[in-house]
């Protein structure tokens, strides 16, 4: 009886550790596909694209380390009979396309339409906006 009592314990751990090593090794794949398609769905997956239109009140060039360009629209969704807008809501975006930067600098107090994709998050070196503006033309 020693010896199979003996057998069985000599068995017996590297059986265990074997088995956890495996364990472990698929969970720490399974959290790696997890998070690689967590940081896929939230920075770099297009949520929603689109336009909008109105009024560019501040474009920026913003940043300590990664200098990004940031802009302000009002859009308007009332106005009165002399073209002033009575309620109105704040479109923060992030400019995409460096091309344009000189073309937003100009067209400040315009009356503008810009194309946006949106993201679910932000990255420090894409700007603070889920909004990434890529186009721009006065209307």
């Amino acid at each position: 009886m020693n010896q199979t009592n003996t057998a069985n314990k000599n068995t017996f751990w590297p059986r265990l550790v074997k088995k956890t090593k495996k364990i472990t090794k698929w969970t720490v794949a399974i959290l790696i596909i997890v998070l690689v398609f967590f940081i896929y769905f939230k920075f770099f997956y297009t949520y929603s694209e689109g336009y909008r239109a109105g009024i560019l009140q501040k474009f920026s060039s913003k940043g300590m380390i990664f200098k990004t360009y940031e802009g302000e629209m009002i859009l308007s969704s009332v106005t009165s009979s002399r073209d002033v807008a009575l309620a109105s809501e704040k479109f923060l975006f992030t400019l995409t396309n460096k091309d344009l930067v000189r073309q937003f600098d100009t067209i400040q107090g315009e009356m503008v339409i810009v194309h946006y994709t949106q993201k679910k998050g932000s990255l420090f070196w894409r700007g603070d906006s889920q909004y990434l503006v890529d186009s721009v033309k006065l209307k």
